[in-house]
């Protein structure tokens, strides 16, 4: 089985010089969306090496909008999956300057791993996301009979496994699953540890091992769709 994560294009998270929680794509995000659609549907390029069998989406407005070219360019149906979406900011940052969520997380960088799982006052916790966020990919995976063995990274793949899946949404998001299907030990800071940028794609494959299988990390932030002049972070 393969799963190819991809990151939403780039967002408008500011208007007017204020803080927008939920935000919606550029225009060079939106280029961004149908430039991965056109990778993923058949360019001859890798991830695009065969029929891609459910295309899941996050709700975020940033994510349904990349995901909408890819539902046209592959004729895919794009499934809103709650547990996809973001570490959720706090409220009280909407409309705010953009200064208060800038310091936040200029301070965030300095903090210990302790309060790193805390998140920010009126957040979600880093802990909660990443349990929502794991307990979502084994209970999704789980319907396609793919099934967790342990918590070092074995994993049942059953022979009528779905070849392909796509799943658009976040850095956050992404680098969690990626760091979590591996097997890697959780950090509160994973996506650092596995940097995508804007419409870049992740692929992760199963392969035999052990009597059972494992995720193996094929392509990590791939962005060679993109224009040299589209990519951002």
């Amino acid at each position: 089985m393969e799963l190819i994560l991809v990151r939403h294009g780039e967002p408008q998270w500011v208007r007017d010089g204020l803080n927008v929680n939920d935000p919606v794509l550029t225009k060079r995000g939106s280029k961004q969306a149908q430039a991965v659609a056109d990778r993923l549907a058949d360019n001859g390029q890798e991830p695009a090496s065969g029929p891609i069998d459910r295309l899941l989406v996050s709700p975020a407005l940033r994510a349904v909008a990349t995901a909408e070219p890819i539902a046209d360019a592959t004729g895919l149906e794009a499934e809103v999956a709650p547990w996809l979406l973001e570490f959720q900011l706090p409220d009280s940052w909407e409309g705010q300057p953009v200064e208060v969520a800038r310091e936040a997380f200029a301070r965030q960088r300095t903090a210990s791993r302790a309060d790193w799982w805390e998140g920010f006052e009126g957040s979600e916790t880093i802990r909660d996301f990443h349990k929502r966020i794991t307990q979502g990919a084994v209970e999704a995976l789980a319907e396609a009979g793919v099934r967790r063995l342990d918590a070092d990274g074995l994993w049942s793949v059953p022979d009528d496994a779905p070849e392909r899946w796509v799943a658009v949404a976040h850095g956050g998001t992404n680098s969690t699953l990626v760091s979590f299907l591996l097997g890697c030990d959780p950090e509160p800071w994973e996506w650092e540890r596995f940097n995508m940028g804007h419409a870049s794609v992740a692929v992760l494959t199963t392969v035999e091992l052990a009597g059972a299988a494992i995720w193996s990390l094929r392509a990590l932030g791939d962005a060679n769709h993109l224009d040299l002049d589209h990519r951002t972070e």
